[in-house]
């Protein structure tokens, strides 16, 4: 249980995969403009991110691994996280039509977002069981709602800041994602297994 909740916390402050890895930064920008809409995101990636951390581990070891077509690794897991994704997006449209709006063409591209595909190969790659697959993926996903929410919090309080002419909208956006990255750099000091005594 100790190694699961470091795997958890790890995931969402030490190795967050928008300001620590550097993963994931397109929807960030793009849909971080609102509070509401970078909640409504975050939801769906964290949907996305949990469910294919789990098909695309069993993918791996249960068809890819047996049959040696690891090579095709890549195309799976794209493929596994683009139907879920348009699980999400038919799923949003019809509950949430207005979220579905202000999302845009951000949500498709959650297929393409290299933080799903990115958890997706680093539970292979760190070699995880499928408990802690399903975790890592959780984490990774909160720590980028987490992000998001917090930078839409942030951008939100900057349309009242007087802002010179030249730095507002995306160069603004692009500092405070800098800032925000070194102030996440704190956890690295952090001994989480140490702390948790494992």
């Amino acid at each position: 249980m100790r190694e699961l909740i470091v795997i958890f916390l790890a995931g969402v402050l030490l190795n967050n995969f928008i300001l620590s890895r550097f993963l994931g930064i397109c929807p960030f920008i793009g849909v971080s403009r609102k509070i509401e809409t970078a909640v409504g995101m975050g939801m769906a990636v964290i949907f996305v991110m949990a469910v294919a951390s789990v098909i695309t581990w069993a993918a791996q070891y249960y068809l890819l691994v047996p049959f040696r077509l690891e090579y095709l690794q890549t195309i799976v897991f794209i493929l596994v996280i683009a139907a879920l994704v348009q699980l999400v997006e038919m799923v949003i449209l019809k509950t949430s039509p207005g979220l579905y709006q202000a999302l845009g063409i951000y949500l498709p591209l959650i297929t393409t977002n290299c933080a799903v595909l990115g958890v997706s190969i680093l539970n292979i790659r760190e070699g995880y069981n499928i408990i802690q697959t399903a975790v890592n993926g959780v984490a990774g996903a909160t720590g980028f709602t987490l992000a998001i929410v917090l930078f839409a919090g942030i951008r939100e309080r900057m349309d009242f800041a007087p802002i010179p002419a030249a730095l507002r909208g995306f160069p603004i956006a692009l500092i405070t994602a800098g800032l925000m990255s070194i102030a996440f750099l704190g956890f690295t000091g952090f001994r989480l297994a140490e702390l948790f005594g494992i």
